[in-house]
């Protein structure tokens, strides 16, 4: 059982964010536990990531030193308007994620889901202690000056984003940007059950 209160699992989970959409890997220590484990399910050929990582290091070094190097102008949306714990510390919600490759300067705009657990460590401290990240697709579309890149960010509520105001973004998007077909497959959340086992 856990006793997490909503703002701690929220600031932990923002935590989360500020360490990877801004590289700064020295935060996700801030935010796991020293013997946290990351595991991944990915259903797309367009993005690798090893299959497990253990440790808060490692989860530095995979989610925000080696990403960043790969990527930049990251932002990731949590489709929700607060993260939901169950009994276990188990809180299960899907992500949107924008950013920009650095090799192609091509925008990347990817969906899917996460199941964090959380609780407290051997040292008293709340942390997470679980990250498991469904990536259900990861999009790549030319993006000359990053200019899709900029108004669909703008257009995207930060971090904390409920489905309808997710939909209400990608409309204001359409609106505005004469070439957004790409998006019509975002409107919609990622399904979270991948992550329900």
């Amino acid at each position: 059982m856990t006793s997490l209160s909503l703002s701690t699992a929220r600031s932990l989970l923002e935590c989360y964010l500020h360490a990877k959409d801004q590289n700064r890997p020295e935060l996700i220590a801030q935010c796991f536990a020293a013997d946290a484990t990351l595991t991944f399910s990915i259903a797309t050929d367009s993005i690798d990531f090893p299959r497990s990582v253990t440790g808060a290091d490692a989860i530095a070094k995979t989610l925000v030193s080696d990403f960043g190097e790969r990527f930049d102008r990251c932002r990731t949306y949590y489709v929700c308007a607060e993260p939901d714990l169950d009994a276990d510390g188990v809180c299960i919600m899907p992500w949107l994620v924008a950013m920009r490759e650095k090799e192609t300067e091509a925008l990347r705009l990817g969906k899917g889901a996460y199941r964090w657990r959380m609780g407290r460590t051997a040292e008293g401290v709340e942390r997470i202690v679980a990250l498991h990240i469904h990536i259900e697709c990861m999009d790549t579309i030319a993006d000359a000056g990053s200019v899709k890149l900029s108004a669909l960010q703008a257009a995207l509520t930060y971090p904390w984003m409920p489905p309808a105001m997710l939909a209400r973004g990608i409309q204001a998007f359409e609106g505005t940007c004469p070439d957004s077909a790409f998006v019509a497959a975002f409107r919609e959340p990622a399904e979270t059950d991948p992550v329900r086992s």
